[in-house]
């Protein structure tokens, strides 16, 4: 299941023939894929409003398919059948309708989904005559659109009143949701974090799974024992790692569980699957969430010069409003100012992309940018080697700090260094390293390592070049 919010795919890929059957794969651009399922099951005669709602509803079933890895998550190499008793009829190479052509055209960007849910709605329908199902009837789509209802109305005649249809959605290419690597102790990403949140839900309907709490994105003795057990119940080697096979059953079964592929779906919220999105931020806002953003949108301003810098000082005012709308126009989103889930994940995106270009190797004198993540007791990776190196520096002005060594593993030690240097430096004493604790810890260092206080034009916690 990708994270964030549903996006318009550039392309899906068919199965012809049923999910098991040796056939065919073909790719096309889902625009295309769509004006070939309506000219294969719609009348191009129908009143527009019937077309219109059935187009809606096959849009919404095809971005379900997708959203929720249906087939991918089973094994398969495709999004979807063009089997009916699975999926919709789609035919290989049949000419569209112009009238239905036009109409997809205007309509492909959008889907049905519930109020309070983000998933697209998985918009059953049958024909209505020769079959029935509890979704849409496509010939009691016309009778209503005969009596003067307009899309909207019919859908909600057969989807009840508590759907929406969500409009321009982004266009992009999707890619399998499964991490580059396997999640396992010690690790700290989104993620742990949707694996944490996945098995507590699934944990409601298989009890001997332990609940994880909190759910912040850190792989540590809790969320191993409920990967474990998760394992166990489900026939998975037991090793309480996550790699490609334990992925795809945790997102099989949440996505069972919460019966995401049916129409009285439970439905999945944004702060299900955001990625470290805190809310929407606007002119106005304050926190943590805004020092977050500013602190992303200032290191991204070193390297892309369109993008303005701005105060890291947890309050979105007019400078910070600016430099988001300058993230927006050179990344090609809505200039709006304010930040929503897919301009929050863009912007974390490009920042983690930026990152990945600095070396992981701790250089003495040269200190690194926050990792983007929260370093705490049982993450082992390099930036944990990068902070005892500090740590370590530090302790050699201030022997309130005990040195720890450098082994890239947070353990007790790390934890006792940290929490010393927090309380030294008025931070909260939580032996937690956030955006806050690693700026202070890079800070002391690059002062005490140069002798002097930062230049006024250098940026917090990262020396350019050497």
């Amino acid at each position: 299941m990708p994270t964030g919010l549903p996006t318009i795919p550039e392309n899906i890929t068919v199965h012809l023939g049923a999910p098991s059957e040796s056939a065919q794969n073909v790719t096309v651009p889902f625009i295309d894929y769509i004006k070939n399922v309506a000219s294969s099951e719609l009348y191009p005669t129908w009143p527009e409003s019937a077309i219109r709602a059935n187009i809606y509803a096959q849009i919404s079933f095809a971005l379900n398919r997708i959203f929720t890895e249906y087939y991918r998550s089973r094994g398969y190499d495709f999004d979807i059948t063009n089997a009916t008793q699975y999926d919709q009829y789609f035919v290989l190479g049949r000419d569209y309708f112009e009238n239905i052509s036009h109409i997809v055209d205007d309509i492909f960007d959008s889907y049905i989904r519930r109020q309070g849910a983000i998933e697209p709605l998985f918009a059953q329908y049958c024909d209505g005559v020769k079959t029935t199902c509890e979704g849409l009837s496509q010939w009691g789509s016309v009778t209503l659109a005969n009596e003067g209802l307009v899309p909207y109305e019919i859908l909600q005649d057969f989807y009840g009143n508590d759907i929406d249809i969500v409009m321009d959605v982004p266009l992009a290419q999707l890619g399998a949701s499964l991490p580059a690597a396997p999640l396992e102790f010690g690790m700290g990403s989104d993620a742990v974090r949707q694996v944490q949140i996945r098995l507590n839900r699934i944990s409601s309907n298989y009890p001997a799974i332990p609940k994880i709490s909190p759910v912040d994105g850190y792989f540590g003795k809790e969320t191993e024992d409920a990967v474990k057990e998760f394992q166990r119940i489900f026939n998975l080697t037991p090793d309480g790692i996550v790699g490609s096979a334990t992925w795809y059953a945790i997102l099989r079964i949440y996505n069972s569980v919460k019966r995401i592929s049916e129409l009285n779906s439970e439905g999945i919220t944004l702060d299900e699957v955001s990625r470290q999105y805190p809310e929407k931020l606007s002119v106005g806002s304050e926190g943590d969430g805004v020092r977050l953003l500013q602190y992303f949108l200032s290191y991204i301003s070193v390297f892309v010069p369109t993008v303005n810098s701005t105060a890291i000082d947890g309050v979105f005012g007019e400078s910070t409003a600016a430099a988001v709308r300058s993230f927006q126009t050179a990344y090609s989103l809505p200039v709006t100012g304010e930040v929503d889930e897919v301009t929050w994940q863009e912007i974390y995106n490009v920042y983690r992309g930026l990152l990945a270009s600095v070396p992981e190797r701790f250089t003495e004198g040269l200190t690194v940018p926050y990792p983007g993540f929260i370093l705490r007791v049982g993450s082992e990776n390099e930036y944990v080697s990068f902070l005892q190196e500090y740590l370590n520096y530090i302790a050699l002005t201030y022997n309130q700090i005990p040195t720890t060594p450098v082994t890239g593993y947070f353990g007790a030690l790390t934890y006792n260094a940290v929490s010393a240097f927090q309380k030294l430096f008025g931070l909260e004493d939580n032996g937690v390293v956030n955006l806050e604790t690693w700026n202070k810890i890079v800070s002391v260092y690059d002062d005490l390592f140069s002798g002097a206080t930062t230049s006024p034009g250098q940026f917090p916690g990262f020396t350019i070049g050497e």
